[in-house]
């Protein structure tokens, strides 16, 4: 693919392309109005555009399946050894950079699947918000998991198997929740088998980019897409909050179980400043959402309206007992009154008698 790039892209426009195509795309609403545009488009674009698009998969594969393991395995050797070399510094910040490009390349892939008939173009300010959000998010997690691994190094192990296999499984469960037939449309060459194989390998990478960070495109195995194209503000939110209690339980355990080893550090000061770190990716994801998003005059109800939501439904479940405690006395209380309406439906129907004899006497 690269030499083919390369090659495509240094004969580019000495020979005319035999077969152009039109692509229509619409321009993202400014006003309340949007206008479609029309462009050429070469089969030596067309191809640049397909290997391009082939990169960025690859490096997001990349990142999450060989830099992540390789900046965690540094770190724990680092701090076991309390010594960190020039040359190990040197590539721990080459992983940690290669994990932010590829949960970088994962937010420009959701946004060009989901608003696949818009023109997206991505701001600096939007790269900005995105970098700083993927490097606190992304550090501030290995950081977590390499402390806890030190003290305890047995418990690390259901801890990462507990996470994998939950997001691992979590689009099947779905799938089988939905009762939807096999995808059988993948691609025409695939035998059933191999679909089954490209769909647990993507739900492999889907679970190995969560457990590191949010993956900004969801499976949907049920999409011939293979990527829902909603925006779940509610699924984001149960993310990040989950997973602040996780590194909260996790950075508290290893603070309890503290060895020798951290006896020149000042524990409380570190505890809180990984918390806070994990607040500033949370921070920064909500200022990208809210003001730099490219497509923000597309969502349906912005990520403000969204928390606001999630909250009044939180608060909504916790004032739900008390009403059906209230409506238990109230049905508590009602045989007490039985004998009271008892005796005043005998007296309406005494009344009702007596009414009934006069009138048949005046009759």
């Amino acid at each position: 693919r690269c030499v083919e790039a390369f090659y495509i892209y240094f004969h580019a426009g000495r020979v005319e392309d035999p077969y152009v195509s039109i692509t229509k795309k619409w321009q993202v609403p400014k006003d309340g109005y949007s206008e479609e545009t029309e462009r050429e488009v070469g089969q030596a674009e067309r191809k640049l555009c397909t290997h391009t698009s082939a990169f960025g998969r690859a490096s997001v594969i990349q990142a999450f399946l060989g830099s992540a393991p390789q900046l965690t395995l540094q770190l724990y050797i680092s701090i076991m050894e309390w010594e960190i070399t020039a040359a190990r510094s040197f590539f721990m910040i080459l992983s940690l950079l290669s994990i932010v490009y590829g949960a970088l390349r994962c937010n420009i892939l959701a946004m060009k699947i989901k608003y696949d008939d818009y023109e997206v173009r991505v701001k600096p300010a939007a790269y900005l918000c995105i970098f700083l959000w993927r490097s606190f998010e992304i550090a501030t997690r290995v950081t977590v998991l390499v402390l806890f691994s030190s003290v305890l190094r047995i418990w690390i192990f259901p801890v990462v198997m507990l996470n994998f296999f939950g997001f691992y499984f979590f689009p099947w469960i779905l799938f089988w929740r939905s009762k939807s037939p096999f995808p059988e449309n993948i691609e025409k060459e695939f035998s059933r088998v191999g679909t089954t194989i490209v769909l647990c390998l993507l739900t492999f990478l889907y679970a190995g980019i969560n457990m590191f960070c949010w993956s900004a495109v969801q499976v949907n195995i049920n999409d011939p897409d293979l990527i829902s194209k909603s925006q779940n503000w509610y699924q984001m939110t149960m993310f990040y909050t989950l997973r602040f209690i996780e590194n909260a339980f996790l950075l508290l355990m290893w603070y309890l179980y503290r060895t020798d080893i951290y006896v020149y550090v000042c524990t409380p000061s570190l505890f809180l400043r990984l918390l806070l770190s994990y607040c500033m990716a949370i921070f920064f994801m909500l200022v990208f959402y809210q003001f730099c998003h490219p497509c923000k005059k597309l969502f349906s109800s912005t990520i403000t309206e969204a928390l606001l939501s999630c909250f009044k439904f939180l608060f909504f479940i916790r004032k739900s007992p008390k009403s059906t405690v209230l409506r238990g006395k109230a049905v508590v209380k009602s045989p007490e009154n039985t004998d009271e309406t008892r005796s005043s439906s005998k007296t309406i129907d005494s009344q009702k008698g007596n009414l009934h004899q006069s009138a048949s006497s005046n009759a």
